[in-house]
């Protein structure tokens, strides 16, 4: 058992009932008061002393548990490990919790509420609304029977494949791993990454962030999309260039994007942002309060629950 606490995640210390969840398991867990810890010095600053942590996003470098030999348990708060280098907590024996998936409902209903947004039009509707102008009806399209592209099928993508059951939609699949059971039970047929762009109506993207993945989507791959495609992006920001995303949504080489998630968070592409066959939204995928609770508890549960498994795996969106 450990001795002293830090929770350097700034998400969770600043949410009033994640924080009283975690200080009644923990009364003596030392809390970040400031915004997101960036700099890997800082992180050696605060987590110094202590030989346990809750991490979020925050730069777990070799550099930074060279720095702190008393640290020998790690969980992590939230979905997504870019920033963890795991072949560093192998090297410096350090334990390390995770549970996988504790957000996946949560992001899989907005990835739904994006689906039929974008068919339907609403965001350039509601602007025009907005605006004064009163616009007149406009004809949509239904989810319901639509062939939707899933890039990812981890336990967000199947997640949203389940939810989608009721919608008697063609639902193709394009991943690394193979996932043979799920497909048949839920009548998935897995593709590749041509045929993927090349038939979906919807694409929908639920990838980790790692260095093949990183510009996957760019222009030449966006050109490739149906034109009267909804993309969909609620996983990671740098995937989609989105310079080429906004040159093909102004030139309405995509019926329309819905996107969580962008390069730099807070967004700061105003020109992109005020398309109006975009909608954005600051990264709320995992933001149900309901979710909240799940993911601290998570966290506490990877403080005593913690294992070695390949780096690979934690790459698992």
């Amino acid at each position: 058992m450990f001795k002293k606490l830090g929770v350097s995640s700034n998400t969770l210390c600043n949410h009033a009932v994640m924080r009283q969840i975690l200080l009644e398991a923990y009364p003596g867990a030392k809390l970040w008061e400031g915004q997101k810890i960036e700099k890997e010095d800082l992180l050696i600053q605060f987590l110094s002393g202590c030989d346990a942590a809750i991490i979020g996003f925050e730069p777990l470098t070799d550099k930074v548990l060279s720095a702190l030999p008393e640290l020998k348990i790690i969980s992590k708060f939230g979905a997504g490990c870019e920033k963890i280098d795991f072949d560093a907590l192998k090297k410096h024996n350090i334990r390390f919790g995770y549970t996988f998936g504790v957000n996946k409902l949560s992001v899989a209903e907005l990835t739904l509420g994006f689906m039929i947004s974008g068919l339907r039009w609403v965001t350039p509707l509601n602007l025009s609304m907005r605006n004064g102008e009163r616009p007149k009806n406009r004809n949509g399209r239904l989810l319901t029977g639509r062939t939707i592209g899933i890039h990812g099928c981890g336990n967000i993508g199947k997640e949203v494949v389940r939810l989608l059951k009721p919608f008697g939609c063609t639902i193709l699949s394009c991943d690394i791993k193979e996932f043979p059971d799920f497909y048949k039970l839920y009548d998935v047929k897995p593709v590749s990454f041509e045929e993927l762009l090349e038939r979906s109506e919807i694409l929908s993207l639920h990838l980790p962030k790692t260095r093949t993945t990183i510009g996957l989507y760019s222009e030449d791959i966006l050109k490739c999309l149906k034109p009267d495609c909804v993309l969909i992006n609620t996983c990671r920001g740098q995937i989609v260039d989105e310079f080429a995303l906004q040159e093909a949504l102004k030139e309405k080489r995509l019926a329309a994007a819905c996107f969580d998630v962008f390069a730099i968070e807070p967004a700061v592409n105003d020109e992109l942002l005020n398309l109006p066959n975009l909608l954005a939204t600051p990264h709320i995928g995992a933001s149900s309060e309901e979710t909240r609770i799940a993911m601290v508890n998570a966290a506490i549960k990877g403080l005593t629950e913690n294992h070695f498994v390949e780096p690979s795996k934690y790459y698992d969106n």
